[in-house]
């Protein structure tokens, strides 16, 4: 059976579907939104607990560099375990120590724009 031409349909089917599309496009950048805040959380967590860790145990870079290698062998799918990118998680968990400012704030902005900021201001007020 072949579906029937738009032409064919008449306008209550033309309004159902554009609801319906209007709905699905909402709900892809909804998800998209939510996957970028989960995963700047994520590296902020990761990043504060560096710094704990570093307070504690007074690490090094070596440090960073085999935490990138671990964590790339144990998720290979993902990006983002550079060391680069890790000393950026670090830098941000420093820059925002507030879990609730992180939360309802700077995960909302997307991540290269956050290192962006953190390489171009100086302060939290900025």
């Amino acid at each position: 059976m072949v579906a029937p031409s738009l032409s064919e349909m008449n306008d209550s089917y033309l309004e159902f579907i554009e609801k319906i599309k209007k709905e699905i496009q909402k709900q892809r950048v909804s998800v998209v939104m939510n996957a970028n805040t989960s995963m700047i959380i994520l590296y902020w967590n990761i990043g504060r607990a560096i710094l704990k860790k570093q307070q504690e145990e007074g690490w090094g870079t070596k440090v960073i560099d085999r935490m990138s290698k671990d964590l790339k062998t144990a998720f290979p799918e993902m990006s983002g375990f550079s060391p680069r990118n890790i000393k950026y998680m670090r830098k941000f968990a420093q820059c925002w120590e507030d879990e609730k400012i992180v939360q309802r704030v700077v995960a909302q902005i997307p991540w290269r724009t956050n290192i962006s900021l953190m390489d171009k201001l100086k302060t939290q007020e900025e």
